[in-house]
């Protein structure tokens, strides 16, 4: 099981030969350099350790700038280690999207950035902004009232 570390660009979509419209997420995955090579005998398994994205090297410790030079590499933001890779890989090996053969089934994790406790405005994207005069205090940001209890009774956020 090979894999490689990315990031999300952004979304785009493309169409089927039935015209179609499908979502597609596009990742800017690789290149991967190879940080360290785990082995049998010295660490009790098989991996290889990959290092993603460039970071400046005033945000790296000691003890990561010792870690990357070994490898001949820049520091990286993103360190993953993969086991069950095929071939045979050698510290400071790049490895790119050209591991992989068109058409071939991927998974992908993903991570949210994670947000916390957030207000409506950017949770549910309210306005935000209501009259500023008659009293107004501090509810600028407060999600007020969104519809009639009873009739309508129906709320459309556009």
């Amino acid at each position: 099981m090979s894999g490689l570390i990315g990031k999300k660009v952004g979304m785009t979509s493309i169409f089927d030969e039935n015209g179609k419209n499908i979502p597609c997420t596009v990742i800017e995955a690789g290149p991967c350099v190879v940080t360290q090579v785990r082995t049998e005998e010295v660490d009790g398994y098989n991996a290889l350790q990959l290092g993603f994205d460039d970071k400046a090297e005033k945000r790296a410790n000691k003890a990561e700038s010792g870690h990357f030079k070994k490898a001949g590499a820049s520091p990286k933001k993103k360190v993953v280690e993969f086991q069950g890779f095929e071939g045979e890989y050698k510290l400071g090996d790049t490895l790119g999207v050209d591991l992989f053969v068109e058409g071939e089934f991927v998974d992908v994790i993903g991570t949210s950035k994670g947000k916390g406790f957030q207000g409506v405005v950017k949770r549910h994207g309210f306005g935000g902004v209501g009259q500023s005069t008659h009293g107004q205090h501090n509810r600028l940001r407060a999600p007020g009232s969104i519809g009639a209890a009873s009739y309508p009774a129906e709320f459309s956020k556009e």
